[in-house]
């Protein structure tokens, strides 16, 4: 939870609503370079100790809700190893920052995961840091937007996939000796899954994948005493957007929900929270949307 959340704040106006300054960056962009900021919970967070002792690893976490996630790992107790690109470094000194204030371990390990040697190594570091890993959290991705297939180039497709589904595999194979009792695995759908937008069509496709890989996986592990839940967030106010969307239209990116607005990666983050404690201990092979009012199947 947030200090804004237990306020009871209305939602709809809890943060900026569109339409906001046009921008766009070159992908995959960086946090630092939007405005209005992303909120990732720097200021509102507060930990009650749930993943206290964990060892924790989270792809994507230089930004957006893999930063959030990150540091709300943290405070919650979790040392954290993350993910992030070469051109995301300063983006990633932000997040490993805010962990260590926390006063958790914050290991930051730059890297393609399209490469299964690199996902391996992903591995290897963390259990050469923590000795083992109790929460993966599968949460990096790539998006570009096109006008429809035709438009869609065969390089393209396969990094979207390799990027989003091989690398989720890698990881989950790799990481799985290294995983006990009471782990858990936390893989990042999107609505997309279930409302696909042609314009990210082999996007939306990687999403539907993710969801159907973690339902088919839980139903391997969850005897085994180890938890494979997705969560499935609508539109989220990250560097992603102007760094891949047409750029007429970030300034009205996420009004279109029932809130108006798109979510904040702080009002994310919870939700891997809730999955990765033991609070959520009866579920396995969920989906948990976070939509702003979105409808999901």
């Amino acid at each position: 939870m947030t200090e804004d959340q237990h306020e009871q704040r209305n939602p709809v106006e809890q943060y900026p609503k569109p339409e906001y300054p046009k921008q766009e960056q070159q992908p995959p962009g960086l946090e630092s370079e939007m405005e209005p900021r992303p909120d990732y919970g720097e200021a509102t967070y507060r930990g009650y100790g749930r993943l206290e002792g964990k060892a924790t690893v989270v792809t994507g976490g230089d930004s957006g809700i893999g930063r959030a996630v990150a540091l709300a790992f943290a405070r919650e107790g979790a040392d954290v190893l993350f993910t992030y690109l070469d051109e995301e470094e300063s983006d990633a000194r932000e997040t490993a920052r805010v962990v260590e204030e926390a006063g958790k371990r914050a290991v930051a390990v730059p890297g393609d995961i399209r490469e299964e040697e690199h996902c391996q190594k992903i591995v290897r570091r963390a259990t050469d840091e923590f000795g083992r890993i109790d929460v993966l959290v599968n949460n990096a991705a790539y998006q570009m937007s096109a006008s429809g297939i035709r438009e869609i180039s065969s390089e393209q497709f396969d990094r979207t996939f390799r990027t989003n589904i091989y690398a989720m595999f890698y990881l989950c194979k790799a990481a799985l000796p290294h995983m006990r009792e009471g782990s858990v695995i936390i893989n990042t759908s999107s609505i997309e899954a279930y409302q696909p937008k042609p314009i990210l069509i082999d996007y939306a496709a990687t999403k539907g994948a993710i969801v159907t890989f973690s339902k088919g996986l839980a139903q391997e592990l969850t005897a085994e005493g180890i938890r494979v839940n997705v969560v499935a967030p609508g539109p989220v106010w990250t560097p992603l957007i102007p760094a891949t969307m047409p750029t007429e239209g970030v300034p009205t990116f996420g009004g279109s929900k029932p809130v108006g607005r798109p979510a904040q990666p702080a009002e994310v983050a919870p939700a891997y929270v809730f999955l990765a404690s033991q609070e959520s201990s009866y579920m396995s092979g969920e989906v948990v949307g976070v939509t702003g009012g979105g409808l999901m199947p």
